[in-house]
Order: C-alpha cells, then sequence, then structure tokens
C-alpha cells in the first residue's frame, strides 16, 4: 500500500472530520428534541427536527421487515473499503477526487456508526417550502455523500475536457 503522504489518502482527515460533525451534530439533536419536534431556523423553508429512518435514501426499504439493516450495514463496509483503496491508489498531485472520496467516506460511516449502534439513521434537518411541501430529513452525512458525489462528478467532466484538449 502506498504510504500515506504520497496518496490520496493524504486527505483522509476529511472524512474523520465529517464523521465527527455528523456523530456531535446528531448527538444533540437527540439529546434536544422530541421525535418530528421541529424546531424552525429559518422560517417557512428550514427547521430542525429529530427523525430514525431504518432505510436508505428518503426512507427506501424502511418497512422491510429488520433484514435491510445488515445489508446497508454491509453494503456501507464494502463501499468504504472501495473508497479507501481507490483513494491509496491516486497520486498525490490530485486533489478534488481524493477530497470527494474522502466527503462520501465520511458519510458512509456516519451512517454505518449509527445503523450498527441504533439500528437506524438519525436525520434532522428538514427543508420545506411553508406547510405545503417537504423534502425528506437528512442529516449530515447524507450532505457529505451528496457533496463529494457532485465534486466527484465536476472532476470527472473537468479530466475528461483536459484529455479532450490534450488529444485535439
Amino acid at each position: 500500500m502506498p504510504e500515506l503522504r504520497y496518496s490520496g489518502l493524504r486527505w483522509v482527515w476529511v472524512a474523520v472530520l465529517v464523521i465527527a460533525l455528523d456523530l456531535a451534530t446528531k448527538w444533540i439533536v437527540d439529546d434536544r428534541l422530541m421525535t418530528f419536534q421541529q424546531v424552525p431556523i429559518i422560517d417557512g423553508l428550514l427547521s430542525l427536527t429529530l427523525a430514525f429512518n431504518s432505510g436508505a435514501a428518503f426512507s427506501f426499504l424502511a418497512d422491510a421487515g429488520g433484514w435491510q439493516r445488515w445489508f446497508f450495514i454491509a453494503v456501507a463496509v464494502g463501499v468504504s473499503l472501495m473508497l479507501i483503496v481507490w483513494m491509496s491508489r491516486l497520486p498525490k498531485d490530485k486533489v478534488m477526487e481524493p477530497i470527494a472520496l474522502s466527503l462520501v467516506l465520511g458519510g458512509a460511516l456516519g451512517n454505518l456508526y449509527d445503523r450498527i449502534v441504533h439500528g437506524h439513521v438519525v436525520d434532522f434537518i428538514l427543508v420545506h417550502w411553508q406547510d405545503q411541501w417537504y423534502f425528506p430529513a437528512f442529516n449530515v452525512a447524507d450532505s457529505a455523500i451528496t457533496v463529494g458525489a457532485g465534486l466527484l462528478i465536476v472532476d470527472m467532466l473537468l479530466s475528461s475536457g483536459k484529455e479532450q484538449e490534450s488529444k485535439a
């Protein structure tokens, strides 16, 4: 395995930061709110609320009977290992790609902790429009995964543009 400072693994501290922030915010919200209690942050747009999700994104498979917990744990472990190997193979001059992978890794591990310890993921960020439209509640880990995936797409687009220019 490449030495830490000579590979994309030098950005693993980003994953550790995401995990710490995710678990700290979940602990605070779980300690201070009752389930589904809403605390407005920006009236009519953003609230804090305590929700538990035993499924995946958008509560996919939440009512599946319990087997999904172990399935999502296995998926998170597999994806996390894959991300670590991917990062270890990146040259040290890469920046956006390993940061993006670290964000996804930190988010995956933050939610993995919840699944292992609690049997569900703690969600608390609620985006809505007045009382008419609600986006499913999410957390810091989910946000990191989303931002990381977006950065990976941007990095791929920028990399393919550079390849096109070098061929011309």
